[in-house]
């Protein structure tokens, strides 16, 4: 599964980076200006995709890895809470 998701990270690095060297090209004529920035931020959402693709799972993404990991045994604040406020008022 490693090797997958490696190669998929290469593969969208590729296209980001030509995605990237057409969008500079764009921004280059004054006129197509326009089309050339939303395509250079696309490149760099492509490179993001493809960093998180090349990291863990627990690297990528830490809040749905802590949850999964806590499971049931996490604390659920808001019960905590309405007790504290009914002792209060």
């Amino acid at each position: 599964m490693r090797i997958v998701r490696g190669l998929g990270a290469v593969v969208l690095w590729l296209v980001a980076s030509l995605l990237g060297l057409v969008a500079v090209l764009l921004c280059v004529t004054i006129i197509l200006l326009p089309v050339g920035i939303p395509l250079l931020r696309l490149a760099g959402r492509l490179y993001g995709s493809a960093t998180r693709l090349m990291l863990p799972r627990s690297v990528a993404h830490p809040v749905k890895e802590a949850k999964s990991k806590l499971g049931k045994k996490g604390v659920d604040v808001s019960d905590k809470r309405r007790k504290l406020t009914k002792k209060l008022a």
